[in-house]
């Protein structure tokens, strides 16, 4: 996945092996249809877990505490809890996740361009 001459910045004695294993754990993550719609639905806003969960249909509490809580680990989501009765809890976009939600709204783009090719492929081939 990585190579030296892609990643210059990198150190001679670089462990790029380390990096692959990083990028292919990074992708794992966020390569799911809940941490797109949960990116998607932050946008440029700051939400509160209630409202993240209108925002993204279907998603389970669950769920969505799981994917809010990889998002935060991976620097992606800023989580932000006030002191009151009961807690407050927003989130937020971090840059990395912004400038990932331009990679999925690339992704939701080319779904949508591509909609109706994809379902007459899908028909052929179940035929």
């Amino acid at each position: 996945m990585v190579t030296k001459q892609l990643l210059k910045c990198l150190p001679e004695d670089a462990d790029l092996r380390r990096a692959d294993s990083l990028a292919r754990e990074i992708f794992s993550d966020v390569a799911n249809k809940w941490a797109f719609l949960i990116i998607e639905a932050l946008g440029e806003r700051t939400l509160r877990f209630s409202e993240v969960r209108n925002e993204v249909e279907g998603v389970s509490h669950k769920m969505l505490t799981q994917n809010l809580r990889m998002l935060e680990r991976n620097g992606l989501v800023y989580r932000k809890v006030y002191p009151t009765v009961p807690p407050r809890v927003e989130y937020t976009l971090t840059e990395p996740g912004r400038a990932l939600r331009a990679t999925v709204d690339a992704i939701c783009g080319w779904t949508q361009q591509y909609l109706g090719h994809i379902e007459d492929a899908r028909r052929h081939f179940d035929a």
